[in-house]
């Protein structure tokens, strides 16, 4: 545990630094699209390199993320070309439902086409991502007011909402402002508050997943599904409640929200380890032979950074110098600074962890993640320059 007078100890990135790390993640996103422009990274890194593929997983829309970014800080006619060849590619997924039977439209669509949209005005990415919020709508279930994450729909076994869902929202109440059609805001909201009154803690945790009973749609029980154990807390999902309320309060402008981002943040910050950078979950620190996962660092800076613009001036000062520690932490920490070391951005992230009361098995352990390389570039252009987030 560390108290807030310990945190504010640690270093801030300077501007010196926030601008070498900038333009180094730059160049070795240009440097990796030789190998991913037709082609696409995976989820997880093996031995610190992603291996070309299909672009099929839930994660691929980081990578277009990455490039969009990349293209935004350089102005490099050559980055807007890859992500656009990508974009089509997008548009060809959604119009085939090839590997979109599940709730992260979101994430594959907002960094990819509604970045394409809102950066160039590319209708291709207009549609793909309108029809992505479509496939979504038909997630969401009347009874629980939710949209289900994974599984047949219906299914008992998988009748619940996940806490990444937070970040898929922004899709929809995007694709509501461009066609006037306002369901999508209607039930993203719902879905929003769904979320919010049963996924959070008592002690300002959170859970990973929450079912719901799939005949009355009445609250049933918080579990874990990558997390160690039901009642801990998993890092990521801590960091999802971070970025998540942060855009829960920007969508909804309801104080409760900014009340349970301040509460969240500050779980999360306190559980943190001496070097700041935080172990997959929160039941280990310091001394802890467990791996890290700097991913969840980056969102959750990219969620302090993205609440800061509502809070008032003493806590968005806060909230702001804790993401610079953050940043400093992965600069110092986990930077890739030499392709020849690996082509993501980030090390020491890790996708699943095996446990005793878990039922994952090991995937992407101590390994860059695609969508912590992409947080991390979010992150440092933030703080780099006046963003106009993809997200909404």
């Amino acid at each position: 545990m560390q108290t807030r007078e310990e945190l504010l100890q640690h270093k801030e990135i300077d501007e010196g630094m926030l601008k070498a790390a900038y333009d180094k993640a730059a160049e070795l996103i240009k440097t990796a699209t030789a190998e991913f422009t037709e082609k696409f990274p995976p989820s997880a890194s093996v031995n610190h390199f992603y291996q070309p593929g299909s672009n099929y997983e839930w994660t691929p829309g980081f990578w277009t993320g990455e490039v969009w970014l990349a293209y935004e800080k350089t102005g490099d006619e050559a980055l807007k070309k890859t992500a656009e060849i990508e974009v089509q590619d997008f548009y060809r997924r959604i119009k085939e439902k090839d590997g979109v039977n599940h709730h992260d439209m979101g994430f594959l669509y907002c960094p990819s086409c509604v970045a394409a949209y809102k950066l160039t005005g590319n209708e291709t990415g207009k549609e793909a991502a309108i029809m992505a919020a479509d496939n979504l709508m038909t997630r969401f279930h009347e009874k629980g007011q939710f949209f289900q994450a994974w599984g047949t729909l219906g299914d008992e076994n998988n009748y619940r909402l996940i806490i990444d869902c937070l970040l898929n929202m922004p899709l929809l109440f995007w694709a509501g402002e461009v066609t006037g059609n306002g369901e999508y805001a209607k039930k993203a909201e719902a879905h929003i508050k769904t979320a919010m009154k049963n996924i959070i803690r008592e002690d300002h945790s959170t859970y990973h997943t929450f079912f719901f009973d799939v005949n009355t749609g009445e609250p049933k029980k918080g579990v874990t599904h990558q997390g160690y154990r039901d009642g801990s807390a998993w890092a990521r999902g801590q960091a999802w409640g971070i970025y998540g309320s942060a855009l829960a309060y920007k969508f909804l402008r309801d104080d409760e929200y900014a009340d349970i981002f301040c509460k969240v943040t500050d779980y999360f910050l306190e559980h943190l380890p001496k070097d700041m950078v935080p172990y997959w979950d929160f039941d280990f620190c310091d001394g802890s032979e467990e791996p890290r996962d700097s991913s969840a660092a980056a969102i959750a800076a990219c969620g302090m950074l993205e609440m800061s613009k509502y809070l008032p001036e003493e806590k968005a000062a806060y909230y702001t110098g804790m993401a610079r520690r953050l940043l400093y932490a992965l600069v110092m920490e986990c930077a890739v600074t030499d392709p020849a070391q690996s082509n993501g951005l980030l090390f020491h992230g890790t996708y699943a962890k095996s446990s005793p009361y878990n039922t994952c098995p090991n995937n992407g352990v101590d390994e860059c993640v695609i969508w912590g390389d992409y947080f991390y570039m979010e992150a440092l252009t933030r703080l780099s320059r006046d963003w106009e987030p993809y997200w909404y």
